[in-house]
């Protein structure tokens, strides 16, 4: 039961991707602009954004550069950016890990700090404690990733300047990345400089993206944890003498957990796609900073691979869900 869902959504996934690449092909051609005249000097003759319009292959129909993109994408060829020069697939790949270890950071951030408020509320549910919670929680919720980047830059870049406020690293490590995965390769290498950099550069934007995200989890999974320690197992397990806490967390937290899976899931899908803009606010060398100059320049391949990437890590997220949800749940693991 298990495979056959899994190779249903392996096929919804190939289906989605394939409009994904029309939709997205065909509104970066749309969008006034033309992408060669940008890429030439003022004084470029015609002759010259003739040759290169041919070379780039948007001389021909867009059918048949569709079918071209297609097809080298099948073969694992996406092209390659009119204002950088290289090949899209290097472009992205190199820029992604960047995207990914900072979705991550901020994720990790978000659950420690939504669980923790989450337990305290359902702990103290009924009290002003709660009340302050979720006054809190609503507060914290109603401020935008980026305007949570000014802020920090404001408080950790200027008025007490403790954190880097941009890039990823700072330039005076010298450090032979095998990959550009730098806080993971750093911890697993025991430089311990490289990490804590890393950190410095990385912690800003991780908050400015994981406190939205905080607040809803704390919201959500406090109804839960409420619901649960209303039940009679949670009743019985105070009859046996466990504080109410321990209530919490050794009986109700597993089950109250469960139903917040699906919504960590969809709001990790909206983290990604909200480095944009907090990738941009902090010069940070993700994926999303280089999505912003290939829009500024109309490069063509480079927007169109990066908006098929950002689809398929979407694809997958929601996958990994679905399945760890039915994983999880015993009625849909037996059923």
């Amino acid at each position: 039961m298990l495979i056959k869902t899994i190779l249903i959504r392996l096929l919804t996934m190939i289906v989605t991707l394939f409009g994904v690449a029309v939709v997205v092909f065909t509104l970066v051609r749309v969008a006034p602009g033309n992408p060669i005249a940008m890429m030439l000097p003022p004084g470029a003759s015609e002759e010259d954004i003739a040759r290169l319009t041919a070379l780039y292959g948007l001389d021909k129909g867009l059918v048949q550069q569709f079918a071209i993109w297609l097809g080298g994408i099948v073969q694992g060829d996406f092209g390659t950016s009119i204002t950088l020069r290289r090949p899209v697939d290097d472009l992205v790949l190199s820029r992604l890990p960047a995207t990914l270890e900072l979705a991550v950071m901020a994720l990790v951030i978000a659950l420690i700090l939504g669980g923790i408020v989450a337990v305290w509320g359902a702990r103290n549910r009924g009290s002003g404690t709660e009340v302050g919670l979720d006054l809190t929680s609503g507060a914290v919720l109603s401020i935008p990733d980026f305007l949570w980047g000014l802020i920090f830059v404001l408080l950790f870049g200027v008025l007490w300047p403790v954190l880097a406020i941009s890039g990823r690293i700072d330039p005076r490590i010298e450090f032979d990345f095998a990959t550009n995965f730098y806080l993971l390769e750093g911890l697993l290498r025991a430089r311990f400089d490289v990490v804590g950099s890393t950190l410095s550069h990385m912690i800003m934007p991780a908050m400015s993206l994981a406190l939205p995200l905080a607040a809803m989890i704390a919201q959500l999974l406090k109804q839960y944890l409420k619901a649960e320690l209303m039940q009679d197992y949670a009743t019985l397990a105070r009859v046996r003498g466990f504080s109410e806490t321990a209530v919490i967390l050794r009986e109700a937290l597993r089950n109250a957990a469960l139903p917040t899976i699906a919504l960590v899931g969809v709001q990790f899908t909206f983290l990604i796609g909200g480095t944009v803009i907090v990738e941009r606010l902090f010069a940070y060398e993700g994926l999303g900073n280089m999505a912003i100059d290939a829009v500024i320049n109309r490069d063509l391949p480079l927007i169109q691979g990066i908006v098929l990437m950002f689809a398929a890590i979407f694809i997958l997220i929601n996958l990994v869900v679905d399945l760890s949800y039915a994983l999880l749940n015993p009625r849909l693991r037996h059923g």
